[in-house]
């Protein structure tokens, strides 16, 4: 399909990563917007979905994590299913013929809620970014696009053929919670350092990649835009009566 090759023209992209990381700050995308329309019910109501569609969205996150961090034979519904991006370590593969006996137990609840925390301030920060931009325009949003789905690559400047050393790695630093609790103690030089998570600014000899970035800015902001006025042309009567099939959102990028 078109969004598929929009996807994969994304990912590609030398420098972001995987493509796990996109596929969650996608989501989160796409989470803003309906808390965006929901925001319009009326104010008894409209609390509720917001908070209801939240309290499934993170529920559906934290079995993700547990699945990935010890998957089960089978996939737990409604939220997990078996995805290509994971490998199971307990269903048996061609290199791996026979299922593990003893599978291991339930995933260490430090690790998920660490991971969790994680992505709540991810959540928050994308919303926060797009609730501004919807008041300031355009260019906050290509702003909020660049930080939160591009990683903010080139934040520290481009590097050319002729600037000395290597483009520097960036790594996820929250300065506000999470594992940081004193910034004076942070290493910076060390979070510089290649965390081999694929994720980094071009080097020089690719520098002319920053060249798409505009593009993919453009249709995420337009795409965005454009759903929001969709759903607001969506009743009220539509969305609380369970009319879901109007909810669907349309390919991030069309094709004239």
């Amino acid at each position: 399909s078109e969004a598929e090759k929009w996807f994969l023209k994304l990912t590609a992209l030398p420098g972001y990563g995987s493509p796990k990381r996109l596929t969650a700050r996608l989501t989160d995308l796409h989470i803003w917007l309906l808390t965006v329309r929901l925001r319009a019910l009326p104010k008894e109501h409209g609390r509720h979905y917001i908070q209801a569609l939240i309290d499934h969205y993170f529920i559906g996150v934290e079995d993700r994590i547990r699945a990935v961090l010890q998957p089960p034979n089978k996939p737990t519904r409604p939220y997990t299913f078996a995805s290509p991006f994971y490998a199971n370590p307990n269903v048996a593969t061609p290199d791996n013929a026979a299922i593990p006996a003893k599978p291991k137990g339930r995933a260490p609840d430090r690790i998920a809620n660490r991971q969790m925390k994680i992505f709540k301030e991810q959540w928050v920060g994308l919303g926060l970014s797009f609730d501004l931009a919807l008041i300031k325009g355009d260019a906050e949003m290509a702003a909020a696009v660049w930080r939160n789905l591009l990683g903010g690559r080139g934040a520290r400047g481009i590097a050319y053929a002729d600037t000395e050393g290597q483009a520097p790695f960036p790594r996820a630093v929250n300065l506000v919670g999470g594992e940081v609790d004193n910034i004076s103690k942070t290493d910076f030089e060390e979070e510089t350092r290649d965390d081999g998570s694929g994720a980094h600014d071009f080097p020089p000899s690719e520098a002319d990649k920053y060249v798409k970035y505009p593009e993919l800015m453009l249709d995420i902001v337009e795409y965005t835009r454009r759903e929001l006025v969709r759903l607001e042309q969506i009743s009220d009567h539509d969305i609380m009566s369970g009319n879901w099939e109007q909810l669907k959102f349309d390919p991030i990028k069309r094709i004239d």
